[in-house]
């Protein structure tokens, strides 16, 4: 009887299903991102009286600054008028995170001409543009990028407290040559704003699409295991807010991994004479082959910027399930 409940009871284990939808709407336009920090993140030190940070040692590009003499701060204004309270003192206690644990340290005030100077260069947000992949019908989940934000100094992933994407029109493009990938270069609308960003993770950022989901193109999902190599297509914009679909060959499939999951070069002339090939701002396009999503690109080949990294599409989905579950 022992034997029979302990099969019966295996037999009932939970197991993990996703419930993304089997059809999603198509991304491809570019969007601005605005990321909030979860604190005030330090990004770099400059020096005083010869020293980097009056040589203290403890904190380090990456950490993020959460309160000051015990008192909470998560934007640049909390942090300048909590450190001022105690310019006189010419010092503050400084709780800080890093890798999850929380630590604190004794920071120097120092006056040059009139200014209480820290050695820190600090932010509290972080601004840029990505594309859309895709918006689930029946959550109204997003996903963009297929990749994290990380900040260009630290070369961490952002943590965030919250975010949001907006409108974005692509005004020029810097092109991506051997060596060195381009970008595209976009005027912001900041006031029309799309969504929410609730997560930034290695599989891309996730929120809620607050906008009206008329004239998007429903298209199948398609799995790993029917990607092919050969002809394929991406979904981009590289001028105003035109959708346009590009040619690429994809040349090696990879399931072992969780990122980096297709290899493709771009064989679409039109593409490659605009940009080069692969570039900044692209990150997110989403990937077609028989008229399935199957991909979203994530990654430019510096060395050779005509070929490139995506990632499977359920890869994205299950993460943007998991934030449908989190919420």
């Amino acid at each position: 009887m022992k034997k029979l409940l302990l099969i019966i009871c295996l037999l009932f284990m939970p197991l993990e299903v996703f419930a993304y939808s089997k059809e999603i709407y198509l991304g491809g336009n570019t969007l601005g991102i605005e990321l909030d920090c979860d604190g005030i993140l330090v990004v770099g030190f400059y020096q005083i009286d010869g020293k980097y940070n009056k040589g203290n040692p403890n904190l380090k590009m990456g950490d993020y600054i959460t309160q000051v003499n015990g008192e909470s701060v998560s934007t640049l204004n909390d942090l300048t008028s909590e450190i001022e309270k105690y310019t006189s003192i010419g010092e503050v206690t400084i709780t800080y995170k890093r890798n999850n644990k929380t630590y604190q340290t004794n920071l120097s005030l120092v006056e040059d001409d009139g200014i209480y100077k820290t050695g820190l260069y600090v932010k509290d947000s972080i601004t840029g543009i990505g594309t859309l992949t895709y918006i689930d019908p029946g959550t109204n989940i997003y996903g963009a990028l297929g990749h994290e934000v990380i900040e260009s100094n630290s070369k961490k992933l952002v943590e965030i407290k919250d975010g949001l994407i907006f409108r974005n029109e692509v005004v020029s493009i810097d092109r991506s040559k051997v060596g060195e990938a381009g970008s595209k270069n976009a005027k912001y609308y900041y006031n029309d704003v799309y969504g929410t960003i609730d997560k930034n993770t290695s599989h891309g950022i996730f929120g809620t699409y607050n906008k009206g989901l008329n004239n998007l193109k429903l298209v199948e999902v398609g799995n790993p295991s029917e990607i092919k190599l050969g002809e394929a297509s991406l979904y981009t914009v590289l001028e105003n807010e035109k959708i346009e679909e590009f040619k690429i060959n994809i040349t090696k499939i990879n399931d072992k991994v969780d990122t980096k999951n297709i290899t493709f070069q771009i064989t679409d002339q039109k593409l490659l004479e605009k940009t080069g090939g692969v570039i900044q701002g692209m990150s997110g396009s989403p990937i077609m082959q028989n008229n399935k999503i199957i991909g979203v690109v994530t990654h430019v080949i510096v060395d050779n910027p005509t070929s490139g990294y995506g990632l499977f599409i359920t890869k994205m989905l299950e993460e943007g399930e998991k934030n449908m579950e989190n919420n």
